[in-house]
């Protein structure tokens, strides 16, 4: 039996969601550095800290790479791994919103955090289902 050249699909899955994680990480500490520019201060009031922009770039790639091994495993152990991944993530994405809107933080803070939290997920989710339907077709 001889070995192929062309990389595992979890391999190239992985590969693309890494790829994916830097660009997530990019744009939303990108995002969050402008809107520090207009005067958000991502203030949280509970202990009175700010959110450093190193924070956002470790955060985002943190979540990320949960949702790269979500879609890792779901190729592997589903029938229908994009379709699950979207429902799975969007269900996330959701949940991910309520800790900015219970903050208790200003409106203009809550309001980039839900913002940040989507941009990371627009270039997250169509990235890996595009893959995993790719890997299934």
């Amino acid at each position: 039996m001889t070995r192929t050249s062309r990389p595992r699909p979890t391999l190239r899955l992985a590969g693309r969601g890494l790829l994916a994680t830097l660009a997530a990480m990019a744009a939303t500490t990108l995002a969050a550095a402008l809107a520090a520019t207009i005067g958000v201060d991502f203030e949280i009031p509970a202990g009175g800290e700010t959110i450093p922009l190193p924070g956002f770039a470790v955060v985002t790639g943190l979540f990320s790479l949960v949702g790269v091994a979500i879609a890792v495993a779901l190729l592997r152990w589903s029938a229908r791994p994009a379709e699950w991944f979207v429902r799975t993530t969007l269900v996330l994405t959701a949940l991910s919103l309520i800790p900015p809107v219970i903050s208790g933080a200003a409106g203009g803070t809550i309001a980039a955090l839900i913002a940040l939290h989507l941009i990371a997920a627009s270039v997250m989710i169509p990235t890996l289902t595009r893959s995993l339907r790719a890997r299934t077709s």
